[in-house]
């Protein structure tokens, strides 16, 4: 896993978890580990800024079962946060293979299915809840949960929890848990709103910052298409899912109502068998899409960065990027569905003019070249509509006033006042008769 002299034992984790790594293969710590479980063990709040992919559950859930050590009453005493459902139970997935030599008991609470069985496990006895926010407040609220013992609170995916809105949530788990805790939080990115978060979650936090994996699989070719707008892309989409060798696909986009768009227009053209995934649809609806995808009864998956996180799915043989990523490292988050477990993959990906400004900053994090290619001949290319166009052309006059603060922008005109010439001439005249 990494390319250091370190070893696990160096990191002075007991037998029990040391057992546990050793079963599952690993044989170095990544960075994010090296640098975070010697804090986090000492007690300290973490502020780990990492991507999905660098270690960083095993980073935090290593140090986590050996201070929880053993089973120990009734009620939780660590509590991890997560976005999503399909990230909650990879997370007690983790769980389970790492404390398979001890006796911790930990259960995954999420919505989408109905809480009985959830508080029935919960009266069993557990020491570390992984739950979603609104899943933990319901079952509080239900008087299945009582967080006065948790001595440990994690915030797993961070910049996701805020993009779908979970603020409120935290707020109110904040003042249900004790304030004599150790706190880690983990984000891809840190806008504006995780470092507010930072500011009322963690206490004097050791900051642990590591650089994105962004090392491509040599199992995957990589094509990208200079697509105009959406029409025309999705006539190329088109034109890919008519070939049979495209057999399990995944589509990127970036909105959810662009996925509810891709999914109807592949549905109604008989592509084949189409499910959605974003934060818009219940939990239980996106399960069951994952848990057919993998199956292989359905063809192609639509879906959205927030819900492709925490995506455990193999045996993909294509990733279309319908559109860029927002953030330029889940493109290597993106495309690493495909050509997993040795098998061979391929990720195409359509960028309009506004997207092409920002294909160099993903090339220079994958540090490699994607390659182009031209539309086929027998897709349709179509004319750009006024609104599409002028919503790019915005964005790229954004783009460049940023980088020029002198840039006027090819919209600055239409700022100035506009009078008609015959509305002007007809004042002047009116004026002129009642002089």
């Amino acid at each position: 896993m990494g390319e250091n002299s370190t070893t696990f034992e160096d990191l002075k984790l007991n037998r029990q978890v040391l057992n546990a790594i050793d079963e599952l293969g690993f044989s170095s710590p990544t960075e994010i580990q090296e640098k975070s479980i010697p804090i986090t063990l000492a007690g300290h709040d973490v502020l780990g800024i990492a991507q999905t992919g660098t270690g960083k559950t095993l980073a935090f859930l290593a140090p986590l079962i050996m201070k929880v050590k053993y089973a120990q009453g009734d009620h939780p005493r660590a509590l991890v946060l997560a976005p999503t459902r399909e990230l909650v139970t990879q997370i007690k997935r983790h769980f389970d293979l790492l404390s398979t030599y001890t006796d911790l008991r930990a259960v995954a609470l999420f919505g989408g299915i109905g809480p009985k069985e959830q508080l029935a496990s919960l009266e069993n006895g557990v020491d570390i809840v992984i739950s979603t926010p609104g899943r933990f407040l319901d079952l509080y609220k239900k008087g299945g949960l009582f967080p006065r013992n948790i001595k440990t609170l994690i915030l797993d995916e961070a910049d996701k929890m805020m993009d779908m809105g979970f603020m409120p949530q935290i707020r109110n788990i904040l003042e249900l848990v004790p304030r004599k805790r150790q706190n880690l939080l983990f984000s891809a990115t840190m806008p504006d709103n995780v470092v507010k978060l930072t500011e009322e979650f963690l206490e004097f936090p050791e900051r642990v910052e590591v650089a994105p994996q962004a090392t491509v699989a040599n199992t995957i070719d990589q094509f990208l298409y200079e697509v105009p707008n959406f029409r025309t892309k999705l006539n190329l989409l088109e034109h890919f899912l008519s070939d049979e060798a495209f057999s399990r696909v995944i589509v990127f986009v970036k909105k959810r109502t662009t996925a509810d768009n891709v999914s109807k227009y592949i549905d109604r053209k008989g592509l084949g068998t189409v499910r959605v995934i974003h934060a818009n649809k219940g939990q239980n609806s996106r399960m069951n899409a994952m848990t057919d995808f993998k199956s292989g009864e359905i063809r192609v998956l639509v879906s959205t960065d927030v819900t492709a996180r925490g995506m455990d799915i193999s045996m993909v043989s294509h990733v279309i990027n319908f559109d860029l990523p927002l953030i330029y490292e889940d493109y290597v988050h993106r495309i690493g569905r495909t050509g997993r477990a040795e098998n061979e993959g391929v990720a195409i990906t359509f960028a309009n003019e506004l997207e092409m400004q920002h294909v160099p900053r993903i090339e220079k994090i994958i540090d490699e070249e994607i390659p182009r290619r031209s539309i086929p001949q027998q897709v349709a290319i179509e004319k750009t509509p006024f609104e599409e166009l002028q919503e790019i052309r915005r964005a790229l006059d954004n783009m460049r006033k940023k980088a020029d603060p002198n840039f006027k922008g090819a919209f600055h005109e239409k700022k100035k006042s506009f009078k008609h010439p015959k509305a002007s001439k007809s004042r002047h005249s009116r004026g002129r008769k009642r002089r």
